[in-house]
């Protein structure tokens, strides 16, 4: 396998460096490495977009994170505010919840949970002028409150050094401290009162803002346990096939590429065009690359990884690493399996060799020469080599004499194989 693995890296970087096998010149690879990078980002560009044409779970599903805080919330005396408070997130100049929600479906596959678009209604009909007057005298006092908390704390803080200024007789216009120490206590009850009447009054506006119809029809849709299974449900199931929905676009939009850029390569292999040949070689690996990159990225987080996952938790519980195992079993495999693939598209050494005797090509060069030419007038390789057997003269590198049909024990080569011309 190894001996494999080289002798196809080797093949690849010659047929990526050479036309007609002759070796490119430094500015000839250059400008071959920025189109290479040029079109590679492109096409990883190309991916991205297709990728993004179905919608993903977050997209299809947008509610759930709401309701997934509602029921983490530690604050259960103000969960349902906050439910509430995040309608009137939206500037009401912009365009509504539920609008925003429908434009995601826009020129995209899938479409947005009617559960999560009627989440999203009744988000918008609590966002009124009415409500939203209430929910800005809520936010007025709440800071209020934390003005005068932050008051208090900041008095507590320094209430130890005017003590000492009062002891050491420093003047009130030498203090750096906002109160006296006399005022000090005053000052704090105050505050604790202007803080108590806030927070009722906040309460009570709460208190109101929950009362109304519109705001008990969120509430009560948030509350719906049966509403709640079914999103979960149904995200965590997108969740599961959207890496396989993926891939399967990312494959529409290689595939094709792929496909052509081999028959583009293969048919300039035959007619001899190298420099056709060359660049379709580049394009072919430049395809190749990013499928190969997103065919791993789906075995680590696609459907097939979350199978075998399911597996091996079921049967060996929290030993996970054992998935470490099988992939280090499975990418070689894949990798060989690809070399494997890979190795039979190529053309081989035997039908190059024939094809280049049938279309009168140089054996080496594989430039048009005649019928009875024993050396390229190109690049004087010798096309001709004696028969062991009967001596005459038969081609170079196939397997058998045309004279006496004898196997010849020279195996052929593949031309970027040949050997040097030593007949010139």
């Amino acid at each position: 396998m190894i001996a494999t693995i080289r002798r196809f890296i080797n093949q690849f970087f010659r047929k990526s460096r050479s036309i007609n096998n002759k070796p490119l010149n430094a500015l000839s690879l250059s400008v071959v490495i920025i189109i290479d990078i040029f079109i590679l980002f492109n096409v990883f560009s190309g991916l991205d977009n297709i990728s993004q044409w179905h919608l993903s779970p977050s997209q299809a599903y947008p509610c759930r994170s709401d309701w997934e805080s509602y029921r983490d919330s530690k604050d259960q005396n103000n969960r349902d505010y906050k439910v509430l408070a995040s309608a009137f997130e939206r500037d009401p100049k912009q365009s509504q919840f539920q609008q925003i929600e429908r434009d995601a479906e826009k020129d995209r596959l899938g479409k947005v949970s009617p559960i999560c678009l009627n989440y999203a209604k009744l988000k918008d009909r609590v966002n009124i002028p009415e409500n939203r007057k209430i929910q800005q005298n809520i936010r007025q006092k709440s800071d209020k409150v934390s003005s005068l908390e932050q008051a208090n704390n900041n008095i507590r803080s320094q209430y130890d050094s005017t003590l000492l200024e009062k002891i050491a007789g420093q003047g009130s216009s030498q203090s750096i401290n906002t109160v006296s120490a006399e005022k000090a206590k005053q000052v704090l009850a105050q505050n604790k009162v202007s803080i108590s009447t806030l927070e009722t009054e906040v309460s009570t506006l709460k208190e109101s803002l929950a009362q109304k119809t519109e705001s008990i029809s969120l509430i009560n849709l948030i509350k719906d346990d049966s509403k709640y299974q079914i999103i979960n449900q149904e995200y965590d199931r997108a969740s599961f096939w959207y890496p396989s929905i993926q891939l399967a676009f990312q494959a529409i939009f290689l595939l094709p590429l792929i496909a052509i850029a081999l028959i583009v390569h293969r048919l300039a292999l035959r007619k001899n065009a190298g420099l056709i040949a060359l660049i379709s070689f580049h394009l072919l690996a430049i395809f190749f690359i990013p499928l190969l990159l997103k065919i791993f990225e789906f075995l680590q987080i696609g459907a097939i990884f979350q199978f075998f996952l399911n597996i091996v938790t079921r049967l060996f519980g929290g030993l996970l690493f054992l998935v470490s195992y099988l992939y280090i079993l499975l990418i070689p495999l894949v990798g060989f399996s690809i070399i494997k693939i890979s190795q039979k598209l190529t053309p081989s050494s035997k039908s190059q060799v024939a094809n280049r005797f049938k279309n009168q090509l140089c054996l080496n060069c594989a430039k048009k020469i005649r019928s009875h030419d024993t050396h390229c007038p190109h690049c004087g390789y010798a096309q001709y080599i004696e028969c062991q057997n009967c001596h005459e003269l038969t081609y170079k590198h196939l397997t058998h004499c045309k004279e006496c049909g004898y196997l010849q024990d020279a195996s052929p080569l593949l031309p970027s194989e040949f050997p040097p011309n030593t007949n010139r």
